[in-house]
This record gives C-alpha cells, structure tokens and sequence, in this order.
C-alpha cells in the first residue's frame, strides 16, 4: 500500500467537509492530522466528528507542522493564490480547489511560487475523475472514434445559488462554466483557440441585477479543428443535468446522467424512469474521492500531479475570453487574454 502521507486541511466549508469526510475514512494511505478555518468552531466541529487531532484557527499552525506533508486548500477563492504561495515555501506539497484566483497575473505568481519551491500542486478540477468522463477521454485518445469533429457538453445546476454568491462568484464562466471548459480540453486533447458566446437571463431576473447572466451557449474552436458547444444554465428542474458527446470521424461516444438506479417502469400513462442525481455532491462523489487518491499517489511516487497549476490557469483564461465574447458580441481568441 504504501506510507502513508500526513495531511491538513485549510477550509471546513462545504467542500472542505467532503474532502475532510474522504481523506479520513475513504482514501487510502491518507492522514488527515489537522484542520484549520477561520470560524474556529468549524475546524472543531469537523474535526471531532472525524478524529481528527488537531483544530485551529490559524493556517499557519498547519504550514509550520514539520509532520505535514502536504496541504488541502478548500477555503474561499479569494485566499487560493496566497495560500499556495504561503504552502510552496513552506516545501508542503498542495491540493487547492478550482480557480487557483480569478486575476491571471496572481494565477501567474503562484504558480512561480510553486516551481521555485519545487512542490507538487494540484487543481481541484474533479470531473476529470469521474468514469463516464474519463471513459470518453480513454475512447477518444485511442482514437476510437476517429479524428473529433463535435464535442458537446450540457451542463446545467438544478438550482441557482443565492443571489449574495451570484455577486461575488466571478461570474457563470469562471464560477460554473470553468469545469466544463476543463472537460473540453481534457476530452478533446486540444487547446482551445478561440470563444464565442450567446446568453441570457432566462432563470432569475436578481441574477442580471447582480451583473451575471444565467443561461449561455459557449462555442469553441480547437487547435486540432474540433468544434465544440457547452451550453449552462442554473436551473433545470429536472436536477443536475450533466452530459457529454464526441462525434468524430469513425463514430460517437456519448455518456448520460446518472441516477439513483437504472430500473424503468412502463404502465398506461407512459414510460418512467429515475430523475438525475439532484446535486454535485451526490453526482461526483467517486470522482472526489479518485481524485484525492490520485493526489496522494502522485506524492509517494514522485510523479507529476495529473491535473497542474497549468490546467487550473488555461480555463480561467477561457473564462475570460468568454465573458468578454458576451460583452462585445463576437468571437474572441485566447491570445487576446493575458
């Protein structure tokens, strides 16, 4: 199996909890030392629902533990870039949550920090985990499908978020877009070139008023010729909608929603089925926690983390790019971004 790697966590919030919950009872070779937040009694709480020995408030207690290794950072956006800067000099190896920064030039630094240091990061883009996505990652770079000539993506919230998030969230591109502009690139092996956007406020008028839109339709364009469509919207009523589809020249791959069971009962009025999983944390449960597995491997074999500092600025990019497509109206090229 393996030593085991020592571990803190800085940020008991919602997705702090779920790492939290994951490093102490399901991934192997991973221990879970101490827990920081700055509402100490969070750190607490998770702490001692877990076992786990050390609570406090302070991130710094956790950066100047010698017995840890390396550090999980789920606290808010705002603090990701700073952290890993603090991390990497204190030579922890770092797991940091989706965006590393919403400011290109402090992405930019921070990776800096984590070359100079010689550390490991990765980025918290978990969907690359998930087996129906990385089943059609395998299919495609065999080239089992031919050359890609479509992607498509759905992906789609089963409810927006509070109107307080919408305000401080960067906006749908570089709050709920990113993973899917990840997905592109991880699927499709290419880079994308250039962005254009269609979109809307269809599911809450507070949402324009705060500055957002809800619903988009993102075009890409590939390095490799691949077009591709992501189409976002925060609210299907159905649940959490998410699909993807590779048409290429030797066939298609496609991957549905999953859902609770697989069972379909047919009767007079119709045929029905299981609705999709309600939320991300009930659909990408295993990728969490491959991903966590992934990040502990990657330390105790000395290898490149699988999704890089690198990986985590290009989407911010073609965030980027995206919002300013829907601003001007037309196409934009990443080049034009940072």
């Amino acid at each position: 199996m393996g030593r085991r790697i020592n571990l803190g966590l800085i940020g008991a919030g919602r997705i702090g909890r779920l790492h939290a919950g994951h490093l102490a009872y399901r991934v192997p070779g991973a221990n879970l030392l101490a827990i920081s937040d700055i509402a100490v009694e969070a750190a607490q709480e998770c702490a001692g629902r877990l076992g786990v020995p050390i609570a406090v408030q302070e991130h710094r207690a956790i950066l100047e533990n010698d017995d840890i290794e390396a550090v999980i950072i789920c606290s808010s956006t705002d603090t990701h870039a700073q952290l890993i800067e603090e991390a990497a000099a204190a030579g922890k190896h770092i797991f940091c949550e989706k965006p590393i920064d919403l400011d290109l030039a402090r992405i930019d630094r921070a990776l800096q920090a984590v070359e100079k240091a010689a550390v490991k990061l990765q980025i918290g883009f978990n969907r690359r985990f998930d087996p129906n996505f990385k089943r059609i990652r395998e299919m495609v770079a065999a080239g089992q499908i031919g050359q890609p000539h479509i992607l498509r993506i759905t992906s789609r919230d089963p409810a927006p978020p509070p109107i307080s998030y919408v305000k401080v969230s960067g906006g749908i591109f570089l709050d709920m877009a990113i993973h899917d502009f990840d997905m592109a690139r991880y699927i499709i092996g290419s880079e994308v070139e250039e962005v254009f956007v269609a979109g809307g406020v269809m599911v809450d008028p507070a949402i324009g008023q705060a500055g957002d839109i809800d619903t988009a339709i993102t075009t890409l364009k590939f390095a490799n010729g691949t077009l591709g469509t992501i189409d976002n919207s925060r609210q299907a009523v159905y649940g959490y909608d998410q699909r993807v589809e590779v048409f290429g020249s030797k066939g298609m791959v496609t991957t549905a929603n999953n859902t609770p069971d697989r069972t379909v009962y047919c009767d007079a009025r119709g045929v029905h089925s299981a609705l999709p999983l309600y939320f991300f944390i009930e659909r990408y449960t295993d990728s969490y926690i491959a991903e966590m597995q992934a990040f502990i491997q990657c330390i105790r074999e000395d290898t490149p983390p699988p999704v890089t500092g690198v990986d985590g600025r290009i989407p911010v990019q073609i965030g980027y790019a995206a919002t300013r497509s829907y601003a001007e109206h037309r196409p934009v090229r990443l080049e034009e971004i940072g």
